[in-house]
Formats: structure tokens, C-alpha cells, sequence
């Protein structure tokens, strides 16, 4: 019986997609968090800019205008937040797969782990049966022997 368990590497390959798409997954939640971040920042300049309510025509366009952009900037942050979540649960789902593969060549190991170790103890029953049979046949034997010196 081999000893070894031949998928050992591919054990290990598996582990290090799986770390890889665990580190995929933390950086996606940071980006998730960025842009959060970046969307409460948007909200605050937007919230600041107030439209003037007197001055000159220009200055209040200029002011509407200028709200706009934050208002699209905000969109625009919030639709960055939306694509990032995406990205994030991509990622999760990429990692499930990676930790349902890696567990796969697990279960193998530990079947092989099994199976090395009911060798083994089947090996050793031999052994001990062989014991006992040639410690019986020795005493057998040696029995044969004494009565035969007795009657001698």
C-alpha cells in the first residue's frame, strides 16, 4: 500500500486558490468600504452646498450648476458602491467554490489516512496471529519433546 497520499499537491494548489480567493474577498469588502466612504463624503458636499438664495442671476446659476455636479458626482459614488457589492459577492462565490474544491481532495486524504491505517493494523494482526500460532506450535512442540524424554 502506497503511503503517501498522491494528491498532496494538488492539496496544496487547492489551499492557495482558496487563500488567493479569500484575499480577493478582503479586498473587495475594502473597496466596498471605500466606496461607502466615498458616498457619505458626496452626501456632506452636497448637503454643504446650499443654493444661494440671493445674489446675481450668474452666481445663482452657477450655484445650481455646481449642485448638479455634486448631486451626479453622488450618483456616480453610488453606482460604485453598487458594482463593488457585486464584485464582493462574485468574489464569496469564488471562494465557496475554492473551499467546496479544496474539502473535495480533503476527504480524499482522509480516506487515504484511513486506509493506510487499516493497513496497518491489519498488518500488525498478522503479525501478532503468527505470533501466537508459532508460540503455540513451539509449545506444542516442546511438549512432544518432554514426554518424550520422560519415557525414555
Amino acid at each position: 500500500m502506497n503511503r503517501l497520499f498522491r494528491l498532496a499537491p494538488v492539496l496544496r494548489a487547492r489551499k492557495a486558490q482558496e487563500d488567493a480567493a479569500r484575499g480577493a474577498v478582503i479586498q473587495s469588502r475594502a473597496d466596498v468600504r471605500d466606496a461607502e466612504a466615498m458616498v457619505r463624503r458626496r452626501k456632506l458636499e452636497l448637503v454643504g452646498a446650499d443654493a444661494p438664495s440671493e445674489g446675481s442671476a450668474r452666481a445663482m446659476v452657477a450655484a445650481l450648476v455646481a449642485r448638479q455636479s455634486l448631486a451626479a458626482g453622488l450618483f456616480d459614488a453610488q453606482r460604485m458602491v453598487t458594482a463593488a457589492e457585486e464584485i464582493e459577492q462574485e468574489r464569496l462565490a469564488a471562494l465557496a467554490d475554492a473551499a467546496k474544491r479544496r474539502r473535495a481532495v480533503e476527504m480524499m486524504g482522509d480516506r487515504h489516512a484511513a486506509m493506510v491505517k487499516a493497513h496497518d493494523l491489519r498488518t500488525d494482526q498478522a503479525v501478532l496471529d503468527e505470533l501466537a500460532v508459532t508460540a503455540k506450535a513451539r509449545s506444542a512442540a516442546g511438549d512432544v519433546n518432554n514426554t518424550n524424554r520422560s519415557e525414555a
